[in-house]
């Protein structure tokens, strides 16, 4: 046997062993490569799909809580009493209808028979007779100035917002073009009765001396809330969307999961899925100001315009509400992913909350504190624990009504605050310092 048969064979230094597990890498890449590369691209068209659905689930919500949800109309419409706009234009609106139902003409004879029977000479007669103009104009201030004193009183604000709580059972059907009641769709329009104002109105001219005003009939008179000639077909992807509203939402977050499930990088896919619904919300947002523009420039003529686009404003509030706050759970869904993912900045991050946390653990065991069995029991059951605080902070936005931004927000801050107050109870394994306390 030579020396060199005697010699243990060489072992590969650190940096060799390196480079076989890099080529061996590389070798199971390369064999798994075309499966990957499907799993990813189903993946991907998942994710894509899910984001879409999102940003229909959102319109879908919010077009089923308008038809099905009565406070929650009443809420979208009882503002719009107060908006000078509104109030501007149905001043308008009444005032037009009490001047059409007052005969000026008549007026003017009575006058002039009243100024015969009085014994004017008759030349005076003659010019009472020669105000039919002064006179419709002064009625109309008149009539104007009163319609005006009602609208903008607070028993208007509580008749409008009665009327849409009463007329509420018949929106479904003025959105279908069925209903007969106070909301109506009719021409392309979706019109509330204001005659209750008008009577109000005549009630008052003829309290203020004007008993000419006793004889309007009864006037049923509409303030269109919306026109345009595709009303006819929103109100048909509405009935679609208030049909789907219900499983839309669910079946998006399932096509999210199972695109998550199905990537080879889970954690990125979930990343990538809520910047996704993010960039949907977004999108969403855009589309809702766009459409506001092109409505009100394919308005018939002679309508306020200042009007339509409080309706519209006022309409879609709960809808921006509802994007805002599906896309700010999706940003800190987003962030939340990224932050325990094994980036440089992520492990930073971590290492710098836990560092400090333990070294308030720390100081408070030095003063006192006494974990105990507490202590114990967290740090045993510690990642069950994170798994019901975000399951609780899942069930919490998932059970909410209508959860706005700050509701999401609040959420995400009550979550750091819970894994902060996790980090601090947990003492560590047995060694580190505050176990045996």
């Amino acid at each position: 046997m030579t020396d060199s048969d005697a010699l243990p064979p060489e072992r590969p230094r650190d940096g060799e062993l390196e480079e076989l597990r890099r080529r061996v890498s590389e070798l199971e890449s390369a064999r798994h490569e075309p499966k990957h590369r499907m799993r990813a691209l189903g993946s991907s068209l998942l994710i894509i799909l899910a984001s879409l659905l999102a940003l229909l689930a959102v319109v879908a919500v919010w077009a089923n809580s308008i038809v099905r949800d009565t406070d929650r109309y009443v809420a979208t419409m009882a503002p719009l009493a107060s908006n000078p706009d509104i109030q501007k234009a149905v001043t308008n609106r009444v005032t037009d209808a009490v001047l059409q139902r007052v005969d000026v003409n008549g007026l003017v004879k009575e006058l002039s028979d009243a100024a015969a029977q009085k014994g004017v000479p008759p030349r005076i007669a003659t010019l009472v007779g020669n105000l039919d103009g002064p006179i419709e104009n002064g009625l109309k201030q008149l009539v104007s100035n009163t319609v005006m004193r009602v609208v903008s009183s607070s028993a208007f604000e509580t008749a409008w917002t009665n009327a849409n709580r009463r007329a509420h059972s018949a929106v479904d059907k003025a959105l279908t073009g069925s209903s007969d009641s106070v909301v109506q769709l009719k021409d392309n329009e979706v019109a509330i009765d204001v005659g209750p104002i008008v009577a109000q109105v005549k009630q008052r001219l003829v309290d203020s001396g004007l008993a000419v005003a006793s004889k309007i009939p009864t006037v049923h008179t509409d303030f269109v809330v919306v026109e345009g000639k595709d009303v006819g077909k929103i109100k048909s992807y509405m009935r679609v969307l208030e049909i789907v509203g219900n499983w839309l939402p669910v079946i998006a977050v399932l096509i999210a999961a199972a695109g998550v499930f199905l990537a080879v990088h889970r954690r990125r896919a979930l990343i990538g899925a809520a910047i996704g619904v993010f960039l949907a919300m977004v999108l969403l947002g855009v589309a809702l100001t766009v459409f506001r523009a092109v409505y009100l420039d394919h308005l018939p003529p002679g309508t306020n315009s200042a009007a339509a686009g409080a309706v519209y404003d006022a309409l879609v509030r709960f809808l921006r509400s509802s994007v805002r706050a599906v896309g700010a759970l999706a940003l800190v869904t987003a962030i939340g992913a990224f932050f325990v993912g094994p980036s440089r900045g992520a492990v930073f991050t971590r290492r710098f909350f836990s560092r400090s946390i333990g070294a308030g653990r720390d100081a408070s065991v030095s003063a006192g504190l006494r974990l105990g069995p507490v202590g114990r029991f967290v740090h045993r059951f510690k990642k069950w624990i994170g798994v019901a605080i975000l399951a609780v902070a899942a069930i919490v936005l998932f059970t909410w009504s209508y959860p706005t931004m700050a509701v999401v927000v609040w959420t995400a801050l009550i979550v750091l605050v819970a894994f902060a107050i996790r980090e601090f109870l947990d003492p560590g394994p047995s060694g580190a310092p505050g176990a045996a306390v």
